[in-house]
C-alpha cells in the first residue's frame, strides 16, 4: 500500500472543512475550486483565503486551484474580450499566491470544431496558438515569477497532441499539462477521441496534474471513481510510468463521495 498513489482532491472551502482529516491523513494533494468566478475574484476573497489556510494547518501535500474558466477561452481573439481574460488569469494567480498555491488550472482551447477544422485553413494552428501567448504571456511571466505551474487541462480536446503542443510552445517550465479522466472519456465515446490512457501517454512526462472522475463515455458526470466505465487499471498503469509525479485530484460532483472514490481505489490495488 505505502508504494501506491496517494490520491488528492478538488474541494471548496467548505467541503475541505467536512474532509479535514481525511485530506491530513496522508500527503493528499489538494486543489481549491472557490476561485473560478469573478464575482469571487472581483470581491474581497482574503478572508476565504485566511480560512483555508488555517484549515490546512498540517496539510503535507500540494495545494493549488482551479483557476478562473466561465465565459471565455485562452484563445481569446477579439482584443477587448482579451484583456478581461488577462485580468482573470492575473487574479488567479494572486489568490495562488496569497494561498501559497503552486499550480493553476486553466481549460483547453481547443474544441472538437478544431479538430476537424484547423487544417482547413492556412496557419490556423499556428494562429490558434499565437492568440493564446497574447493572452497568456503576461500571466505566464507572473507565475513563474511566483513558482506556479499552470496546467492546460482537456475539455473537448479530441486530439490529445494539439494542447501538448500548445504548452511546449511557451518554452517555460511554468507551462505544463493536465488531463481529466472523466473527458477524455467523454470525447472517447462521443467524438471518436482516444480512450484515457493514450491522454497520459500522449502527455507524458509533461503531466503534473490530473482531474479523476469516473464517468459514463457520454457526459461530463464526475461520478465516483468505480461508478462509471473508465478502465482504471489501464489508467493508473499509464500514469506509473511517468517520472514527472502528477497531482492526483478526485474532482467529484458530490463531494460526500470522495472517501469511497479513494477506497474503491485502494481495493482495487491502484491508490491509496
Amino acid at each position: 500500500m505505502s508504494d501506491l498513489p496517494v490520491l488528492g482532491a478538488a474541494l471548496i472551502v467548505d467541503t475541505l472543512e467536512t474532509h479535514r482529516t481525511l485530506m491530513l491523513d496522508k500527503p493528499r494533494d489538494l486543489e481549491l475550486q472557490d476561485f473560478c468566478s469573478a464575482e469571487v475574484l472581483n470581491g474581497d476573497w482574503t478572508p476565504l483565503v485566511e480560512r483555508a489556510k488555517k484549515l490546512l494547518d498540517g496539510h503535507q501535500g500540494r495545494l493549488g486551484i482551479h483557476g478562473p474558466f466561465w465565459g471565455f477561452s485562452i484563445s481569446a481573439a477579439d482584443v477587448d474580450i482579451r484583456e478581461v481574460v488577462k485580468k482573470r488569469l492575473l487574479q488567479g494567480l494572486e489568490v495562488c499566491e496569497a494561498l501559497g498555491g503552486t499550480q493553476m488550472v486553466l481549460h483547453s482551447p481547443y474544441s472538437t470544431w478544431d479538430y476537424n477544422n484547423l487544417d482547413l485553413y492556412a496557419n490556423a494552428r499556428a494562429r490558434k496558438i499565437e492568440v493564446c501567448h497574447l493572452t497568456m504571456k503576461d500571466a505566464v511571466r507572473r507565475a513563474e515569477d511566483i513558482g506556479c505551474e499552470i496546467v492546460i487541462e482537456n475539455i473537448e480536446d479530441k486530439d490529445p497532441h494539439a494542447r501538448i503542443e500548445l504548452a511546449e510552445s511557451f518554452g517555460s517550465s511554468s507551462v505544463k499539462i493536465s488531463i481529466d479522466t472523466g473527458h477524455a472519456h467523454y470525447a472517447h465515446g462521443v467524438t471518436g477521441a482516444p480512450p484515457v490512457d493514450y491522454y497520459v501517454k500522449a502527455a507524458g512526462n509533461a503531466l503534473r496534474h490530473v482531474h479523476l472522475q469516473d464517468a459514463d463515455g457520454y457526459a461530463d458526470r464526475h461520478w465516483a471513481l468505480g461508478e462509471g466505465t473508465i478502465n482504471w487499471h489501464s489508467v493508473f498503469g499509464a500514469l506509473s510510468e511517468l517520472d514527472s509525479d502528477p497531482r492526483l485530484i478526485i474532482e467529484l460532483r458530490d463531494h460526500s463521495e470522495l472517501p469511497a472514490s479513494i477506497a474503491n481505489m485502494a481495493a482495487l490495488g491502484l491508490a491509496q
